[in-house]
């Protein structure tokens, strides 16, 4: 079976905490599931379709937002899936027929929560709102007075307003005026300009040091040295590599041993990644926890290109493609003071050069924009097929290691 495309968006809550995951299916799930009986060919169907492709991963056991179209509902589709972690969305175009009702009802009775996506209020939809728990409006396609005027037929006090599309902090401060419980969209992305904030000394040195041990010019004896000095590095480098998704029998309990069990290249992406946290002090966990998937996932692509990159440059051109954020300065500003390559500050300043495709294939993925991934991993000569295995293994990757940052 071809590799099932699927990426995931966070959805927050108030504190910028990650309450759960819209999971982005290529086409959606219709066409990962022709013919739905019943039977357990259909199951196996479905386990080979959501579970081996990395769910778990992918949600990192938070709840999962999932699309389902009229006919999966009215198939009762969700029900195969796990109730205590599946949200199940209603898209915008279902009728409501006794059929479809009948079928939401029952996923309802049985525990599931119910989310109605891209709410346009029709009277309609009052049976699906009576058993919703969840309501998305589309924060950047529907008007402020229109969302207020839908706010006043949604009475219940027990259903939760998601905001989607929740693109700068503007609006996300103005959706959680309006009321809105949750959001969802790359606002967390953008940096916060504040006129007159400079870069501080202690932030440039940080940054300074995540460029020079990801060049080619830092030796594996400099490496050691700067890890063994610092005792909370040393620290967590430790915790990191006898973690369980290293799964091994004996402990790793010095730096040399680390050094030489996970190779300088992954000893250097890790003390990258603790840089990173400390720089994003106060900033949602899931800005490093995407840095981290941007920059493995820009490593891997560029192996399987056969690019004439080295793997540092790769891994720096995705951690560096969230530092605006992080920084909450703008990203000329900040790479202006670095030793990086002109193709990364080239890429990322500018979307020029030979490393811009990646850094935009990485953003296309993140968004589920399918076609343009296929348009850009054609034009970088990637094999696409390849790409789902890729990224599921960038989340993995930064899943353990932002826990132990």
């Amino acid at each position: 079976m071809e590799n099932v495309y699927v990426a995931r968006q966070p959805i927050f809550d108030k504190n910028k905490k990650i309450f759960a995951y819209e999971l982005l299916f290529r086409d959606g799930t219709a066409n990962y599931v022709p013919d739905i009986d019943g039977d357990v060919a259909t199951t196996n169907l479905l386990a080979n379709t959501f579970f081996t492709i990395g769910i778990d991963t992918l949600a990192g056991g938070r709840k999962a937002f999932i699309n389902f179209t009229q006919n999966l509902l009215e198939k009762r589709v969700p029900l195969l899936l796990p109730k205590a972690t599946t949200v199940i969305e209603i898209l915008e175009d279902v009728e409501p027929d006794p059929v479809l009702i009948d079928a939401c009802a029952q996923m309802a009775a049985d525990g599931y929560t119910i989310a109605l996506d891209d709410f346009e209020y029709l009277p309609s939809l009052e049976p699906l709102i009576a058993m919703a728990d969840i309501i998305k409006f589309d924060f950047r396609l529907t008007p402020k007075a229109a969302i207020e005027d839908y706010l006043k037929q949604l009475s219940r006090n027990s259903l939760c307003l998601l905001a989607e599309k929740v693109e700068t902090h503007h609006e996300f401060e103005a959706a959680q005026t309006m009321g809105f419980e949750l959001f969802q969209g790359y606002f967390f992305c953008k940096p916060e300009i504040l006129q007159g904030r400079e870069i501080q000394g202690s932030q440039l040195t940080l940054m300074t040091i995540m460029a020079l041990i990801n060049s080619d010019h830092f030796c594996c004896d400099d490496l050691e040295r700067l890890i063994a000095r610092d005792m909370g590095l040393s620290y967590k480098l430790l915790k990191y590599l006898n973690a369980a998704f290293f799964a091994r029998v004996s402990k790793v309990t010095s730096v040399k041993q680390a050094l030489v069990y996970l190779g300088e290249k992954e000893v250097r992406r890790f003390v990258s990644l603790v840089a990173m946290s400390r720089l994003a002090e106060g900033k949602p966990d899931e800005l490093i926890r995407a840095a981290c998937i941007r920059g493995k996932f820009c490593e891997l692509l560029g192996a399987d290109a056969h690019a004439h990159t080295s793997p540092s440059e790769m891994f720096t051109l995705g951690m560096f493609s969230l530092i605006d954020a992080v920084i909450d300065q703008p990203m000329h500003k900040i790479l202006a003071e670095l030793p990086l390559s002109s193709q990364i500050k080239n890429a990322l300043v500018g979307a020029k050069g030979r490393l811009a495709g990646y850094i935009e294939l990485v953003r296309s993925y993140e968004a589920g924009q399918w076609d343009r991934v296929s348009r850009l991993s054609q034009a970088l000569k990637l094999d696409g097929n390849t790409l789902p295995v890729l990224y599921l293994q960038a989340c993995q990757w930064s899943d353990i290691a932002a826990k132990v940052s």
